[in-house]
């Protein structure tokens, strides 16, 4: 099963090109924690504002890859399979360090807390064991959407 490449992680959760910052997922037990990756590059759209001659990937970004990471720990779960989850909240959000082209960002969450429609998860993404980002995150996962 692992690792798991693109097309499996599309599988799980419903993020896609230009949206999916998760690459591979190379550790995962279901409901508790994963490890993805994301190989950044130069090419990405993000790099054309931000900044055009000093690219740097928006902390906003990097907290999204956690939660997509976090997606696929808890999406993998039968009860939660074809689910959609959404941030309710970012506690204790701290950026580090700068990830740039060429970087390998290791995104590696916890799941502390998964009861009914809420999830809390811790999530840490380093670079060459250098933490750039750590954040614990809410997550809804509404029975269906209005």
């Amino acid at each position: 099963m692992l690792p798991l490449e693109a097309a499996d992680i599309v599988r799980i959760i419903p993020h896609r090109h230009p949206f999916l910052f998760v690459d591979r997922v190379v550790e995962l037990e279901p409901g508790r924690r994963a490890v993805g990756l994301k190989a950044v590059t130069s090419i990405e759209p993000q790099f054309a504002g931000h900044f055009p001659e000093r690219p740097i990937m928006p902390g906003v970004l990097m907290v999204e890859a956690l939660a997509q990471t976090a997606g696929v720990a808890i999406m993998t779960l039968e009860a939660y399979r074809g689910k959609l989850g959404l941030f309710a909240g970012i506690d204790d959000c701290r950026f580090r360090r700068m990830v740039i082209p060429g970087d390998m960002l290791r995104m590696e969450v916890t799941v502390e807390k998964l009861r009914g429609i809420f999830a809390r998860v811790r999530g840490v993404a380093s670079v060459e064991g250098e933490v750039a980002v750590e954040a614990t995150l809410t997550i809804v996962i509404p029975r269906e959407l209005t």
